[in-house]
């Protein structure tokens, strides 16, 4: 678990004081991974706390975190720092927060991070790393994963160091997101409780944290009586609630099958959760009407026909991706999972997609 956290409105401010007793000396910076959309954004990066040798690093999320991008920053801060960093701190979304926690792992560990795709392969412990979500939904801030496309697969580095150190909650950093972007990473943490309620993985502390995430989530998404500042407050804490649901279970369908969208197609991993997560009557169907329904109430319209001309390798490629995640399909199904989840069964439900 993520063993300090702070939150509340401004409490941005205080991360000048958070960080101060971890530096390590005067040469050993800070390193800020921020999404690249908060370049002009002066309203976050003049309340930085750059000091000394500290260094801002603007990075694109146009595409998916990759192995090959982690490695890229790691090197580059090698070279350019003139001690191994005193932290690392990522300020975005969750492919901010993803790569933040791969590259304090990767600091400290040694080849490149596609080694380390999989459960429990860190032999050693991560840089201090923080992090500090603008936008909610993705669990990305308490997970015990990061999630990187690879050349050969889309997974996440699974271990007891990716968790930060630290984690700074500050609804009033995620009051720019655009409308669809504030639907699909909303949906991902329902998607999150969805898939950690109905799996075979359940237990009491993953059960109370998912049902909290689930109930707050149909709150925000089709009651519509909260303010706007509220409906910012509550949506922060439903994505710490379902990140700490799945992180003490797991998640299913949904988020395998995405994951196939995600390696071939590059399609982002909320819009793709909501792609997969619309024709998955057979497996959810109570939730996935819930889903329907809120669809319509927010005015969106998922893109449709995207794997209808895929060729039969694209199509294989994707299944393989999909079935490779194993404990994803015996939390959804149970153990005998493969006497029914098949590249028959899979390819169908994408040609719907």
């Amino acid at each position: 678990m993520v063993p300090r956290v702070i939150f509340g409105r401004g409490s941005f401010n205080q991360l000048g004081e958070l960080l101060a007793p971890n530096r390590l000396n005067n040469q050993a910076p800070f390193v800020y991974l921020v999404d690249d959309v908060f370049r002009t954004e002066i309203n976050i990066t003049s309340r930085i706390p750059i000091a000394y040798d500290d260094k801002i690093i603007y990075v694109s999320t146009i595409e998916e975190p990759k192995t090959s991008q982690v490695d890229e920053l790691v090197e580059d801060i090698i070279l350019t720092s003139k001690e191994r960093p005193s932290g690392i701190i990522g300020i975005g979304g969750g492919s901010i927060l993803d790569l933040a926690k791969a590259v304090a792992i990767m600091l400290n560990n040694e080849g490149s991070s596609e080694d380390y795709q999989g459960w429990d392969l860190v032999k050693h412990k991560a840089v201090y790393h923080v992090g500090i979500p603008t936008i909610s939904g993705t669990g990305a801030e308490v997970s015990r994963t990061t999630v990187l496309t690879g050349p050969t697969r889309k997974l996440g580095i699974n271990s007891d160091y990716t968790p930060f150190d630290q984690v700074v909650l500050d609804p009033e950093l995620t009051k720019g997101v655009p409308k669809q972007q504030w639907f699909y990473t909303g949906m991902d943490c329902f998607i999150h409780s969805v898939e950690s309620l109905n799996g075979t993985y359940l237990n009491a502390f993953s059960k109370t944290y998912g049902d909290m995430a689930y109930q707050i989530c149909k709150e925000i998404y089709l009651d519509g009586s909260l303010t706007k500042k509220d409906a910012q407050d509550k949506l922060m804490m439903a994505s710490w609630h379902g990140g700490m649901s799945i992180a003490y279970s797991q998640v299913g369908v949904a988020h395998a099958m995405s994951y196939g969208l995600s390696y071939l197609l590059g399609t982002k991993h909320g819009i793709g959760n909501c792609i997969v997560f619309n024709y998955l009557e057979e497996f959810y169907p109570k939730d996935v009407k819930l889903f329907k329904k809120m669809l319509d109430k927010h005015d969106i319209t998922l893109p449709t026909g995207i794997c209808r001309d895929l060729s039969d390798k694209d199509l294989e490629t994707m299944i393989n991706v999909a079935l490779s995640l194993e404990p994803l399909w015996e939390n959804a199904i149970g153990k005998n999972w493969k006497k029914t989840i098949t590249s028959k069964k899979l390819k169908e439900l994408y040609l719907k997609m």
